[in-house]
């Protein structure tokens, strides 16, 4: 997973799916390289792998483009201090064809290598294919005292910089329906 970079491809009839995957794999290898090179090197990452998953939890966290940064600045933050990332997408990645749509809470205790609730760190592979916009979100991720976020149901998201702050956000975008 993540290996492969999501673009539109143009082959000739016939072409073997070994050419469209070695095709997809190079173009992450480049784009990844590329940005990886030009990354914060304040970021916590060890080697483009991390950064790697982190971009595909960036891509699987937001709905709205404008706030992959602002999604990544988190969770780098969260990295930094060795806060648990806390991200849905892991544990459903981690659960694969179990998955019935539907994450409960008991999931949420499940401890498995993709819960991000259950350990600090980042899980041990990418969970998707990210995409440039993500690649550089992860390698160059907005500056914010930001540690919360949480989805509006809209497809943005309510930053918040405290506990706190954050559980009010919880009450009224997920608790209340948005109301």
């Amino acid at each position: 997973e993540g290996l492969f970079f999501p673009d539109t491809y143009l082959f000739g009839k016939g072409s073997s799916d070994l050419a469209v995957l070695r095709r997809a794999y190079r173009a992450m290898t480049r784009h990844l390289k590329e940005e990886w090179e030009t990354r914060d090197t304040t970021t916590p990452y060890k080697n483009p792998y991390e950064a790697l998953t982190m971009a595909s939890i960036i891509e699987k966290e937001t709905g709205q483009a404008g706030e992959r940064d602002m999604i990544g600045g988190v969770l780098v933050n969260r990295l930094r201090i060795g806060m648990r990332l806390q991200v849905d997408p892991t544990i459903i990645y981690g659960l694969g064809a179990t998955f019935d749509g539907n994450l409960k809470r008991g999931h949420l205790t499940e401890d498995g290598p993709y819960n991000t609730y259950m350990r600090a760190g980042l899980p041990p592979t990418p969970i998707a294919m990210p995409g440039l916009a993500s690649l550089r979100s992860a390698m160059r991720p907005g500056k914010t005292d930001a540690m919360y976020y949480v989805s509006k149901g809209d497809g943005s998201s309510q930053f918040s910089r405290t506990l706190e702050e954050h559980n009010r956000a919880v009450t009224k975008y997920q608790l209340r329906g948005g109301r």
